[in-house]
């Protein structure tokens, strides 16, 4: 593509609404949901789809509807609150 001071036309802007929803972050509705889908639930956390899969055995507990796979709200806290714990005991050692 030819540069706009050799062309002489105008840069398109990208505008935030012509941003994905995805891109600007999760929507609101899955803050208030009682199950969260794996990639919800490693979006809400900043974590990667395969960092879940590489540290499935501490992840928080998981359910399946149908073929779904879903995480509690419950299950997320206390995971949450162990690893939370599991630092404040790592760094009381140091």
């Amino acid at each position: 593509m030819a540069r706009p001071e050799v062309t002489g036309r105008k840069m398109a802007v990208a505008s935030v609404e012509a941003t994905p929803a995805r891109a600007r972050g999760p929507p609101a509705a899955i803050d208030d949901a009682d199950a969260y889908s794996i990639e919800e639930f490693c979006r809400r956390h900043r974590i990667s789809v395969q960092m879940y899969y590489k540290y499935q055995d501490e992840m928080p507990a998981s359910f399946t509807i149908g073929s779904r796979r879903l995480i509690s709200r419950e299950a997320a806290a206390a995971w949450r609150r162990a690893r939370e714990a599991a630092t404040a005991a790592e760094t009381e050692a140091q």
